[in-house]
C-alpha cells in the first residue's frame, strides 16, 4: 500500500469548506496520513494552487501552507492547527503572502484545486529559517522516498 493523505473536512476532489477560505474563518483542514515508510526520517507537507489567479489562463502556482520536519511518528494535523500546536520539531516556511502559518483558498475568479501535498523523507531537514517551497524543494531533492496528494476545490460565491 502506498502512502497516502485524507482529510475529514473535505473528501478527494470535493469542495474545501467556506470555513477553511478567506470567507471563513481561514482555518487549516483537518489532515490524516497513513501508510508512511518505515524508513522515514521526517514529513514535508506543501498546500498549493496552480490555477492563480484564472483557472482558465494559470500564470502562478500560489503556495498557501508549508511545513516541514513534521516527525515521521505524527499521523496528522488537526482542524485549525496554530503553530504551538504542531508536532514537536516541525517547522514552517513561508507562503505567498509572506508569512508562516496556513492561508485558505481565495481565489480571485473562478474554480481552482488546492493540492494538499505530502512528502516522507529519508532525513530531517536542517533549520532552514522560514523557506519558500522553491527553497524548502532544493533542499529535499534526493529525500524524498514517497508521497501522496489531496485535492481539494475552491470558488468564491
Amino acid at each position: 500500500m502506498s502512502m497516502t493523505i485524507i482529510s475529514s473536512s473535505f473528501p478527494k476532489g470535493g469542495m474545501i469548506p467556506r470555513r477553511h477560505t478567506c470567507q471563513g474563518h481561514d482555518t487549516s483542514p483537518e489532515l490524516f496520513w497513513e501508510e508512511v515508510p518505515d524508513s522515514a526520517k521526517s514529513l514535508v507537507l506543501i498546500v498549493d494552487d496552480p490555477d492563480a489567479p484564472d483557472p482558465a489562463a494559470p500564470k502562478r502556482t500560489w503556495v498557501h501552507w508549508v511545513l516541514y520536519n513534521i516527525p515521521a511518528t505524527a499521523l496528522g494535523l488537526p482542524e485549525g492547527v496554530a503553530t504551538a500546536d504542531l508536532p514537536p520539531g516541525t517547522l514552517e516556511g513561508l507562503n505567498d503572502w509572506e508569512r508562516t502559518g496556513y492561508g485558505g483558498p481565495c481565489p480571485p475568479i473562478g474554480r481552482h484545486r488546492y493540492f494538499h501535498k505530502l512528502y516522507a523523507l529519508d532525513t530531517m531537514l536542517p533549520d532552514l529559517g522560514q523557506p519558500t517551497k522553491a527553497r524548502l524543494g532544493e533542499a529535499m531533492q534526493g529525500h524524498v522516498i514517497a508521497s501522496a496528494e489531496l485535492i481539494g476545490l475552491y470558488q468564491k460565491q
